[in-house]
This record gives structure tokens, sequence and C-alpha cells, in this order.
């Protein structure tokens, strides 16, 4: 499952409200960041891939994904004429990364700070 498209960073208490329901108990969202229609949320227990279906968006698929299961993480930097960042994801029996693109905007290195926080607990 890849799913591509240019990121921007979303206020983590706006996506508290805003994606509450999907949450557990004292789950807290450290970090937000929506693509084009779809959404990546880093919580203080797992990674919630929110991905917008069809074409109204009404449709919605939830992903979650413990840190535990994730087995390795790349990031890679823009560059002079590549614009975007990407973050890749090794999920534990998936031999095919999880894919995101981010833009320029994003410091991809905060992603990446992010995810060894949690995956490396």
């Amino acid at each position: 499952m890849g799913l591509f498209g240019n990121a921007h960073t979303v206020d983590a208490t706006s996506a508290q409200q805003e994606y509450g329901r999907l949450l557990g108990q004292g789950e807290q969202v450290y970090a937000a960041y929506v693509l084009i229609r779809d959404t990546l949320l880093f919580t203080d227990t797992r990674l919630i891939l929110i991905d917008k279906q069809g074409l109204t968006g009404k449709k919605t698929e939830y992903h979650s994904v413990p840190y535990r299961s994730i087995t390795h993480f790349s990031v890679e930097t823009a560059g002079t004429f590549d614009l975007d960042a990407e973050l890749k994801l090794w999920i534990s029996s998936n031999p095919t990364p999880l894919q995101k693109t981010f833009t320029k905007g994003v410091d991809i290195y905060e992603v990446q700070a992010i995810l060894a926080r949690f995956v490396a607990r």
C-alpha cells in the first residue's frame, strides 16, 4: 500500500479533536500530517493511516500500525531537483514498504525523530 501525495503538518491538538473517535482511552496524538486526501497520525502507541477513497472521499479506510510492527524505516531528504522528501516504513510480514511523500516544507528529520522515539522503545 503506497499512498503518494504532498503532505503538510497539522496541529496535534486539532487532529486529536477531529479523530478522537479513533483513539483508545488515554491515547494522544503526538504529530499529524495531511496528504492531499489522506492523513497520517503519530500517536503515543501507534501509527494511524487514514485513507480517503472514491471520488467524493466519503469512504474511508483506517489502518492501525502498532510501532512494534515496524521493523525498520528510512527517510530521504528533498534534493535540488526532487523537492519532496520520502518516508518508507517496513511492517513485519510485509516485504513491500509503505511509502509517504512530504513537501519540502515538512521537516523530514522531525518525522524521523518521531519514529525513532516510538519504534525504538
